[in-house]
């Protein structure tokens, strides 16, 4: 059974965390099961309720487990790794094994605002799609998407149901809008009241707010702003080191 080293330099809350951790890993802890009360871990590892709690608080911020009050504390289901990359949620969620879904909360067209108009590269006041969807896999809600299409590259896009449908596909195949480079932005932020029930976060419940510009051969083709949950999404990104001067 692993041990607490007493002279390691290591603090021991850091030395229990890790020894948490490979119990998750191994699955000798699986997803939804309870980990041991911080009596038991202060009595199995000759441990102060302080240490434990401060490595339990640990893996509670890193959304390894998460506490249920009255219960215990219990390990999370993993994260999902937020792509970096110019993909839409449907192919993302089936590159995931994990089957996507979509409601409709909200279509209309819109006419555009000056700051719209700007991201969209279009004149203000022009006809834009206003697409809200709440996104789910495997019928959990993971984000709420609201994107902006102008109406001139897609005039009848209000007619197609997009319940069961990647957008990105319906764009290219029926418009010949293919994307091929885009920009994002990402902020942290709290749910509004709304989102939040949507999202059946907590009021208040941390989220990820993306503001993705989409473009096709040059052409700002959308504008999407989208909330995602923050307990279920991590970002991961390649590091590489600036070259150097001579």
């Amino acid at each position: 059974m692993a041990h607490i080293d007493p002279d390691s330099p290591v603090p021991k809350y850091f030395q229990l965390r890790e020894i948490l951790l490979d119990l998750i890993d191994s699955d000798e802890l699986s997803i939804g099961a309870a980990i041991p009360s911080e009596r038991e871990l202060c009595q199995r590892f000759g441990l102060s309720r302080m240490t434990v709690r401060q490595a339990v608080d640990h893996l509670v911020s890193e959304g390894r487990l998460h506490r249920v009050p009255g219960k215990g504390t219990f390990v999370a289901r993993p994260k999902i790794e937020l792509a970096l990359q110019l993909t839409s949620f449907t192919d993302d969620m089936r590159a995931r094994g994990m089957i996507p879904g979509s409601r409709d909360l909200d279509r209309r067209i819109v006419r555009a605002s000056a700051h719209l108009a700007k991201e969209l590269g279009i004149q203000p006041g022009e006809e834009v799609h206003f697409i809200e969807r709440l996104r789910t896999a495997d019928g959990e809600p993971l984000s709420i998407e609201r994107a902006h299409i102008p109406v001139k590259l897609a005039p009848d896009l209000a007619d197609y149901d997009l319940s069961e449908k990647s957008l990105y596909e319906l764009l290219e195949s029926r418009y010949g809008l293919v994307m091929d480079a885009g920009e994002l932005t990402i902020d942290g932020g709290l749910a509004d009241p709304s989102d939040a029930d949507l999202l059946k976060l907590p009021r208040g419940g941390a989220v990820l707010l993306l503001q993705r510009r989409s473009f096709s051969g040059g052409v700002c083709a959308e504008l999407g702003v989208s909330t995602y949950r923050a307990d279920r999404y991590q970002l991961r990104t390649l590091l590489e080191m600036p070259a150097r001067r001579g």
